[in-house]
Parts: structure tokens; sequence; C-alpha cells
């Protein structure tokens, strides 16, 4: 789909901003002829141009950087799981006000994530709008059209309604978004976009990245999630697990190669390619572009952010019994010993393998780059601590599947969106929550036992990296506060780093204790974070972009849009 995508957004290009005779008459510059999309190849060009969104990126520049899809700033640098990373002054005001929650409404990366995610919503009303009138199209691949748009549309708004809360809700129908306000969370929109969707989209596409049924349910499964409502969640997510042919892959680090891309654990991913002529490399996750290790040898990076944190690597600890410790509070005694050369593993108690196909160690081999050699490859440790993001790059052997006319370390490494993991997790949380501790702890266990029966990390004489030992729970789940707690803890080891930490610990309502806890911790060795803090009531969400406020007036010429609380 990614060679069709770069086809049609240059037809796009073309057909939207140019005045050549063959796609415009006697048009106004910059304006089009729309009868020329009024048929089945028009609109899904356009609708492959919406595709090219969900990335997030539109090709402008930096500030996308706030927009990509795998959510490193908002879900998690914001979150207990990651730091900014890098060095303090690169992107200082950008990614640090975020990390320590002092960002202004000002800020670049919070303006490019409204602009984008609304290009992206723009280019979906197009593609609806213009089917009303398109001819030729059969009735069953117009509807599978309108449900693609509709998918797409429903991603866009749940991203912004996670970052921004309240925002306006904009159609196809609607004649001047300027005057539009933010007046409800539009939930009951998302919703609508999605049951359009699950009713009309294929359980299959032979286009890889599009839209399917199993999708959509998984979608809207997701948001009545962060809704608490997990009575309409659970049979959605009940239906993909059981109906929708998808199995769990052998080994947990397959769900984040390349070579793995588009497995049979995967509900829905993002496409990723590199070096097909598009400078800058939009078409590989450029919004995550920075989230590449700065000092490996050979691998042409030179960026360093999202650094996972040592909050994190301690909760990848487990007991005896192969359980995790399940720790109430996170505490400076916490934090794992490191050698800051690389020269070895001081850490020998048992460790979850899932930690070191997530986090790169000092002293672990970094895939197949070697051994990771501590400080040396970072920018700098005081700042983002001694660790390496690791599931979102590309082995030395697959050297030419990352970009040589773009950004660093940008690869064709799928972002995962939904897998049959997260069903089988967020099925368990459903459960737990509804009344069956049975079926929560046998869906935990076989995310458990997956890991169990995984490989693992291993030195170069084929030696085990690291104790490595994960169990799965011998008995049902006692009660529903030890049920949250084991299935909040397994929800973080299984899906770290991939940016959903915080959005999860808002909708758990546990976000305020949990991120003051780790800023006290984390403020005496990270001395930027020093007197920062959460504050409840404010935090969960952030601000509307300035911009967007000036800029929405209504005939008086007053704002129609309404700040957070707080900002």
């Amino acid at each position: 789909m990614k060679n069709v995508l770069i086809v049609t957004v240059l037809i796009l290009v073309s057909a939207l901003s140019s005045c050549k005779k063959e796609w415009l008459e006697i048009q106004p510059k910059g304006e089009s002829d729309e009868s020329k999309f009024l048929s089945k190849s028009g609109i899904e060009s356009l609708l492959i141009g919406a595709y090219s969104v969900i990335d997030g990126s539109i090709g402008g520049g930096g500030n996308e950087r706030g927009s990509g899809v795998d959510n490193w700033l908002w879900g998690g640098v914001a979150s207990d799981d990651a730091y900014k990373g890098a060095i303090f002054s690169d992107k200082g005001t950008e990614a640090n006000g975020i990390e320590g929650f002092y960002i202004t409404n000002d800020n670049p990366y919070l303006a490019g994530h409204w602009r984008t995610l609304y290009a992206g919503i723009e280019r979906t009303n197009d593609v609806l709008r213009l089917l009303k009138t398109a001819v030729g199209i059969a009735e069953k691949d117009k509807l599978q059209m309108e449900a693609q748009a509709k998918f797409l549309r429903a991603h866009f708004y749940y991203e912004l309604t996670i970052v921004h809360g309240k925002v306006p809700y904009i159609d196809e129908n609607t004649a001047n978004p300027t005057i539009v306000p933010n007046s409800h969370l539009v939930w009951p929109e998302i919703e609508a976009d999605l049951k359009f969707a699950t009713t009309n989209l294929p359980p299959r596409w032979n286009d890889k990245g599009r839209a399917t049924e199993g999708a959509a349910k998984t979608y809207l499964g997701r948001v009545y999630m962060a809704q608490k409502k997990y009575d309409l969640a659970k049979p959605l997510l009940l239906d993909v697990y059981a109906n929708g042919k998808y199995t769990l892959m052998p080994s947990y680090e397959q769900n984040y190669m390349i070579a793995n891309n588009n497995n049979a654990e995967s509900i829905f991913e993002i496409q990723y390619s590199v070096n097909d002529g598009f400078v800058g490399s939009p078409n590989a996750g450029y919004p995550g572009s920075l989230n590449f290790p700065a000092g490996v040898a050979g691998m042409n990076t030179n960026f360093g952010f999202y650094q996972p944190s040592n909050c994190l690597v301690s909760a990848y600890r487990v007991g005896d019994d192969g359980l995790p410790l399940l720790d109430d509070t996170y505490t400076p005694d916490d934090m794992l010993p490191y050698s800051t050369t690389g020269a070895n593993v001081p850490y020998t108690l048992p460790v979850d393998p899932r930690l070191d196909f997530t986090v790169g160690r000092p002293g672990v081999p970094y895939l197949d780059w070697g051994i990771h050699r501590g400080n040396a490859w970072v920018r700098d440790a005081s700042n983002g601590g001694p660790y390496l993001n690791k599931k979102n790059m590309f082995k030395k052997a697959e050297s030419d599947l990352s970009t040589k006319t773009g950004s660093g370390g940008v690869n064709a490494n799928n972002f995962r969106k939904f897998r049959l993991g997260h069903v089988i997790l967020w099925l368990a949380e459903c459960e737990a929550e509804t009344g069956s501790l049975h079926n929560a702890t046998t869906y935990v266990n076989q995310i458990r036992n997956r890991a169990k029966n995984s490989n693992v990390v291993k030195f170069g004489n084929g030696s085990p990296a690291a104790n490595y030992k994960v169990e799965p729970y011998s008995t049902d789940f006692p009660n529903l506060e030890y049920a949250r707690k084991a299935i909040r803890y397994e929800i973080r080891l299984e899906f770290a780093m991939e940016g959903q930490r915080f959005f999860d610990l808002v909708r758990w309502g546990i976000v305020g204790s949990v991120m003051n806890n780790y800023l006290t911790v984390e403020s005496s060795r990270m001395p930027y974070l020093k007197g920062r803090s959460f504050v409840e009531g404010k935090n969960e969400i952030w601000p509307i972009p300035q911009g967007q406020i000036d800029i929405s007036l209504n005939a008086e010429g007053a704002s129609v849009l309404t700040q957070n609380t707080g900002y």
C-alpha cells in the first residue's frame, strides 16, 4: 500500500495544488476541480491520501514529532516509562515541558499534533463529502470506502481527544470549521464512526495496512475502555479474539522485527517504508525520528531521544516464582545497577525476558549491533540514563531497510497499533471489572506463557544475557484489587515504550499518585525534574494550542474555543 501511496500523493499534489491543464482547466490557483475525483479511482486517491496521515506526518517538518502515531511524547515521555533523553538543551522547550508537566500553550509539538490530526480529518471529510456524488462505484465498494474514511476519522479524533480533551467536531457537513466550539468530548461521534466501520469493513484486504473489521472492533473496544465501559468493550474484544483468526506469534520479539511485519498476530499495523524517493522519509514514521540511539557505531543515527526510565527497567524484576514483584511504590532502591562501560551485567537476580527485547541495557547485546557499551552509546547519561529504546529499531543485517535519504534511524519496521496481545490483555481487564477473576487470570496467563516459551537475548557464545525467568499465575487472582494490579503490570510489561502508558494511567485513575511518586524519586538523579509535579484535574490532558484559540473567532470576534483547565 505504501508503493501506491507514493504515486497517489504525487497525484494529489498535482491535483490539489497546481494548475496543470491535464488536471485543472481554468481554476483559481491552489484550488482543484473536484469533479476529477468523482469516480472510483478519484475517491481511492483521496482515501489513500487520508491513510498517509495515519503515521502522524503531512510533510510539515520537525514539529510533527509531536503527532506520531507511536505517541512517544504524550504516551511515553509524559509517563514513568521514559525520559525525553538526549541532552537537556536539545528540543528543551518542546519536550522537557511535557516530561515535567510545565508545558506552555504555544509549544510547537502541541501545535503540530493538532494541525496534523486535523489535516487527516480534513482528508477523510473530503472523501465522505465527494463520495455522496461520485459515480460508477458499486454500492459495496462505496460502503467500504465510507467505512475506511470513518475508521480513519475516528482514529484522528481519538488521538486528539486523549491528548487535548474536548475538541471541535468537524465533519463533511461542517460549513465553517473556524466557528465550531470544543463544547464536549467527542466520544459519541467516534463511536458512531467505528460502529459503521465494524459493519462495513471486510475481515481482510489484499493491501496491507487498510482498516479491517477486526481493527474497527478492536478500536471501538479501546474507545469504550477509555471511558470505563467494560461491558460494551468485552463482547467486541471477545469477537475479535474468538473469530478474528489472529494468533499469538510463537516468540514475543517477533512482533518487533521487520522480517515479521504484518504477521499472524497483527490486527492493524502502520506501514513504514524507506528509500522510496521521499526525501526525509515521511513514509517511515518520520515523527518518531528523534527516537534512535546516538552512539551505536555504524548505525548512522544521532538523536538519542526517548530513553527507557529506571522505573520501567525495575518493573521487569521477578521473584523466585517467576512472577512480577507488583511493587506498590517505586523507590530509589528499585533502580537496577548497570555498568557505565557495558563491561558486564551487574544485576544477577531474575528478570522477565521481555525486558531485553524492549530496552537496550549496558552489557547486553543490542540486536546484532554488539554489546551495549553503556555511556558511550548515549548522548548524556546524566540527562537520560544509560538505556536505549529497542522495539522500533532495525538489525545491522537490515541496514538497507533504514533510510539513506533522510533522518538516520528511520526504518521499515512497522508500528503495531493493535495486535492480538492487546485484545487478550484488554479482555483480561474487562473480565476482572465485570466479574470473572478466573477468566481474567486465564487471559493474562496466555501472555505470560508466550513470554515463558519465547526466545531470550543471548551472548555470542549462546548463553542467556541475564537471569531470565517468567511463569504464569498458578491460581486465580484472589480479588479485584490484586487482579487490577497484576493486569496493569502485565499491560505495562507487554507494551512498554509503545506510547500508551500515560493514557492507561489516566483511564485507570491512578496517574496523579504514580507520576508524583515517580517525579519525586527521579528528581534525585534528574535535577531538571526537581520541584516538578503532576496536578490532578489539569495534567490528565494537555492545552488547546493558543494559535488555534486565536484564529477560531465568531462574528463578534470572540474565540469559540475554550482553553483546558489550568492552562
